[in-house]
């Protein structure tokens, strides 16, 4: 096998080429096309981060945010914010024939967000994610949508435009704690997946090219929950500006800008809160971390 090579990510690059990349607001455009982006997750016990990746998908800067829930967890995420359009169909028995429509009207789908693990939600998510990679529909896959991959990782393999977002732990039940056998089965991914390792340094793997590229340290030492949530969600509205911008490599561009952009929305914050900073503050200052490190001076 050939060596893995470490990439530390240049900041100043970054910025520089997202910045690009970031649509200009103008009055030519409509409703939609900044984003669509829906979320697949939410359940009673599990109704703040699919609200989470939702909310935060349409604070950076999309135009719709779709939540497909369990229909006893709509009212509580509907009442969180007016802004989201919440369906309650995810534990319908035809749920995937309801969803399905909306999909082709969505730019980027986020499938795990406080999903939970019943078995028949599992299945429903599964054939949903499923349906998107046969329409080849751009998806990120998080939290319990990452359970679902655990024992059946031949899903992805082979597809495109695929971004996983698994914390240390979610890393490990994917691949493995041996660094050889990790980077084996992620090599059978193949060159449409790239992997978001959330940690101190957040990593961005591309399996096919046996490339990691280093996030810097960032953030604080206040991990409150939530803030995974608000990476799937500024991630996937990311995903689909750098997929419109025609940049090469647009999964690496949207992973290391999402990462780079809670990172720094989590030390602002904690500016301000120390403690008691809550993912809720967060999501209140992202326009002012956005428009300080991402919006162009005459957007």
């Amino acid at each position: 096998m050939s060596t893995i090579t470490e990439i530390p990510v240049h900041l100043p690059k970054l910025l520089a080429l997202f910045k690009t990349i970031v649509p200009k607001l103008t009055n030519n455009k409509h409703k939609g096309q900044y984003g669509r982006i829906g979320v697949i997750g939410g359940s009673l016990e599990y109704t703040g981060a699919p609200y989470f990746a939702a909310i935060t998908s349409i604070r950076v800067g999309a135009d719709l945010g779709h939540v497909f829930c369990h229909s006893n967890a709509s009212a509580i995420i509907k009442s969180y914010s007016p802004d989201l359009i919440v369906h309650p169909v995810l534990d319908s028995i035809d749920a995937v024939e309801k969803i399905t429509p909306w999909l082709e009207r969505l730019h980027v789908v986020v499938i795990g967000p406080g999903l939970g693990r019943e078995p028949s939600i599992l299945k429903t998510a599964s054939n949903i994610l499923k349906l998107c990679l046969n329409v080849k529909k751009p998806v990120v896959i998080d939290a319990d949508g990452l359970f679902l991959l655990n024992d059946n990782l031949e899903l992805i393999c082979g597809q495109r435009n695929v971004i996983l977002t698994p914390n240390v732990m979610e890393f490990r039940r994917l691949f493995g704690e041996d660094n050889d056998a990790a980077r084996q089965k992620m090599s059978l991914l193949g060159d449409g997946v790239v992997v978001l390792e959330k940690g101190a340094n957040d990593k961005v793997h591309i399996p096919q090219k046996n490339e990691v590229h280093i996030m810097p340290i960032g953030g604080s030492g206040r991990r409150c929950g939530g803030q995974g949530d608000l990476l799937s969600g500024s991630l996937a509205t990311f995903y689909y500006w750098s997929l419109q911008s025609n940049e090469p490599n647009p999964a690496l561009i949207a992973a290391c800008a999402s990462s780079y952009f809670v990172k720094r929305l989590n030390s602002a914050v904690f500016q301000k809160f120390g403690r008691s900073l809550l993912a809720s503050d967060m999501v209140n200052e992202i326009a002012s971390t956005f428009q300080a490190d991402f919006e162009n001076s005459d957007c």
